[in-house]
């Protein structure tokens, strides 16, 4: 280790890797369809790390000590850590090398599977809307320094004049993040390896060392986290352990261990005690820590500024939370709260928004600028930077006094609800109403709600947007998919059939769009998973439906059919899980005041003839708090928002909503108290694993597991849904479920989609028929 190599003052937890113009996303899809090779994806992907110094460099980030945060990734960084220290599951074991590599293909193939190998699981990145994929770790998994890419891009970046600071998930979480591989032992936790893994973490400082890199940042957010099946006691005692490990490592860069998405608590104290030389702090999530105690010889490394959400924010409060901070460390740095990864990349290119919404504003480079005006402020003082302060107030105050951020009539709404308008009636007289109106056979069918979008349906959105297709053009070609849809549907089998969402953009832009209080961006995507990204829309205001949304597409699709039709909304949850939220004001009232425009448009769907209703709440797990005593608050108040906007519909209707990669477990009992008719959620990736969950919590509602993992492009066999649905009706009474997909079909193809389909309704004919129930 270098003893002379200062932590620079201001830096950055991470950056956006998809490229401004999506540029990693599109090369990414062109090496998995065959149009490039991988060496012409790699020097896609080496000129957007090139790019991306370049940018943050003249952004303010110095960059010749480690300011710069090297923290690309092709598909995933869980994925990558896996890689690394060579934790590949056995199934994939043809796709190792000699060397113990796995090339780019062979990646991308352990994430999104191929023929009869299944893909790792993923599952949500804390409380964020990101992805990762789970490792898979047994008793036997051999541990070896399998891939130094990281090294590799050290010296890229070295090479073109940049002394950058490699970003690396830390070894605590790695393990936390990971899953018990399949004949594992009872009682077996992965964390359980961490003497075995931490001699790799060690070789791997040593090549940084070698290649001259002066810090390396380890991400261990699972320290703020109270949510792993494992006791804290074991957490504290593991990162004691690999802190000592590692910083005992002869010969390595300094260690900063970076903790975001909330405080580090009993965790700091260990931190403190350990050799690392220094320490990141989500003062944002986490607020200033109570101790300083063992911290005077570290850097403490300050998150002061938001990098979960888009406000341009108080920068003078953040100064002087800084002021209060500097008076405890007396080696004090400044940088983002979490890695710039959720965010867009430049507000500034957003001409199609309102200048004074986008004054607001701070994407990731606006964020960065930031970081250089306070990291200024604390080497040269606060009247260095008294003119930004100044600018960054009066946005703030401006924000405050704008048109449509309050709005008296929606507060005088929300202000009226009784506990009346939160409640259904009686759950086993619903279900009685419900089968004698639609009269659906055992193991009812169903999809969740899109289906592939061809690139004539794009365009037809598009060119609507630009103004040249008319109104009367778009709807016809709209109406025609629909159709097609439709007569798939029938054709196939399928017992309740969707619209397939043709017009839809995504799930919550397309709500976003029609509802008062929302804005979206033309440029502002953000990654989700590997190569899928998302526009979150920004939600500035208070909220309300001007007119109906939904209610002409589904009435039109009932038109065509006499099976029944699911009308397709999204949940008040997931609309501001997967939007920047106004963080002026409680989740709670917001979520309230979105929960009211849905409940409007479910009467527009039940007047208008729509006895299934699907709310998607996909996110409900997504945004539970870290902390176990903030998770009852939350809880209350998502629960209810879901209950304000179904509650109010007759007992025949049905109520359905859909959640998606999340541990269910930690959630069913607010799964229950939705009180949806049916839920359907991803299970087809974890081969079932929810259902253990499912009976033993007494779940006595529908339930829809799903039997397709649409995230991986594979087709699943005929007897793979059937092994799938028999597990599911050993552990839920068989009157409760239902079959369908894990997810929506948005993003598959019409080929798979058909095979896949087919093989559901071919399987779960096969199963009626087995258990002697008919369809």
């Amino acid at each position: 280790m270098n003893p002379t190599s200062a932590f620079p003052v201001g830096t950055i937890l991470g950056y956006p890797r998809i490229g401004p113009n999506r540029e990693l996303k599109r090369a990414v899809e062109s090496f998995w369809a065959g149009r490039i090779d991988a060496e012409a994806l790699e020097r896609t992907a080496s000129e957007l790390r090139a790019a991306t110094r370049a940018r943050l460099a003249g952004l303010g980030l110095d960059p010749r000590n480690a300011a710069i945060p090297e923290s690309f990734s092709f598909y995933d960084q869980v994925l990558d850590a896996a890689l690394t220290v060579g934790a590949v599951p056995e199934r994939f074991s043809s796709l190792v090398g000699a060397d113990g590599r796995v090339d780019l293909a062979g990646a991308f193939t352990i994430a999104r599977g191929a023929g009869d190998l299944a893909p790792l699981e993923m599952t949500k990145w804390f409380d964020s809307n990101y992805h990762y994929l789970v490792p898979e770790i047994g008793e036997s998994t051999p541990f070896a320094l399998s891939d130094d890419r990281v090294v590799e891009q050290f010296r890229e970046g070295l090479a073109e004049g940049y002394v950058t600071r490699p970003v690396i998930v830390g070894p605590v979480t790695f393990l936390l993040l990971s899953k018990a591989a399949e004949g594992a032992s009872a009682g077996f936790a992965p964390i359980d390896r961490l003497e075995a893994l931490l001699p790799v973490y060690a070789e791997l400082l040593q090549r940084l060392a070698a290649a001259g890199a002066p810090w390396v940042q380890l991400d261990e957010p699972a320290l703020v986290s109270e949510t792993f099946d494992v006791p804290r006691s074991t957490v504290l005692a593991a990162l004691e352990r690999s802190t000592a490990v590692l910083s005992a490592v002869s010969d390595r860069p300094a260690i900063f261990v970076a903790a975001p998405y909330g405080a580090l608590g009993d965790a700091l104290p260990v931190l403190a005690a350990s050799g690392v030389e220094a320490v990141g702090v989500d003062l944002v999530r986490g607020g200033l820590p109570e101790s300083s105690a063992g911290l005077a010889s570290k850097t403490v490394v300050a998150g002061v500024i938001d990098g979960h959400n888009v406000w341009r924010g108080d920068l003078a409060a953040a100064a002087d939370l800084l002021a209060r901070a500097a008076e405890r460390f007396p080696q004090l740095a400044v940088s983002t709260s979490t890695s710039l990864l959720h965010v867009p990349h430049d507000v500034s290119v957003e001409t199609r928004l309102d200048p004074r919404l986008r004054s607001w504003l701070a994407f990731a480079d606006q964020k960065v600028d930031q970081i250089a005006v306070l990291a200024r402020g604390l080497t040269r003082g606060r009247a260095s930077i008294a003119a930004e302060l100044t600018a960054a107030s009066a946005a703030l105050d401006d924000r405050l006094a704008a048109p449509g951020v309050v709005d008296a009539a929606i507060r005088a709404r929300t202000a009226a609800l009784a506990p009346a308008d939160f409640t259904r009636g009686d759950y086993q007289e619903r279900a009685a109403a419900q089968e004698q109106a639609l009269g659906l056979p055992f193991l009812p069918t169903t999809t969740i709600g899109s289906f592939p979008q061809t690139g004539d349906i794009r365009r037809a959105r598009a060119q609507r947007v630009a103004g040249t297709l008319d109104e009367e053009a778009y709807v016809a070609t709209m109406r025609a998919e629909i159709g097609r849809v439709v007569a798939l549907q029938e054709d196939l089998g399928i017992d309740v059939v969707v619209h397939g969402e043709p017009e839809r953009n995504d799930m919550v832009q397309y709500f976003a769009e029609h509802l008062d209080g929302f804005a979206v961006t033309e440029h502002g995507w953000v990654q989700s998973y590997g190569s899928r990204c998302t526009r979150p829309s920004i939600l500035w205001g208070d909220v309300s439906r001007p007119a109906p949304i939904t209610v002409e597409w589904s009435s039109y699709t009932q038109s065509l059919t006499t099976k029944p039709v699911k009308g397709m909304l999204t949940g008040p949850v997931t609309i501001l899980a997967w939007s920047f939220v106004r963080d002026d004001q409680p989740l709670a009232e917001t979520a309230n005041q979105v929960a009211l425009a849905l409940r409007d448009e479910i009467a527009d769907l039940e007047r208008a003839g729509i006895r299934i209703i699907q709310v998607d709440e996909p996110a409900l797990r997504e945004l539970l708090p870290l902390r176990r005593a903030d998770q009852g608050r939350y809880l209350d108040w998502s629960v209810g928002s879901f209950r304000l906007a179904t509650a109010g519909v007759r007992a025949e209707t049905q109520i359905h909503t859909h959640l998606c990669y999340s541990e269910f477990g930690v959630v069913i009992d607010a799964i229950r108290r939705l009180d949806a008719d049916v839920t359907s959620i991803e299970a087809a990736r974890s081969r079932m694993e929810v259902v253990s969950d499912i009976r033993a919590s007494g779940f006595d509602h529908g339930i829809g597991p799903g039997v397709y993992d649409i995230h991986s492009p594979r087709v699943p066999s005929v007897a793979e849904v059937t092994a799938l649905l028999e597990i599911a009706l050993e552990g839920i009474p068989q009157r409760q479920v239902w079959v369908n997909p894990d997810c929506g079909l948005k993003t598959r193809g019409y080929e798979e989609t058909v095979a896949s389909l087919a093989n559901i309704v071919e399987a779960t004919r096969a199963v009626r028929a087995r258990v002697g129930a008919t369809g």
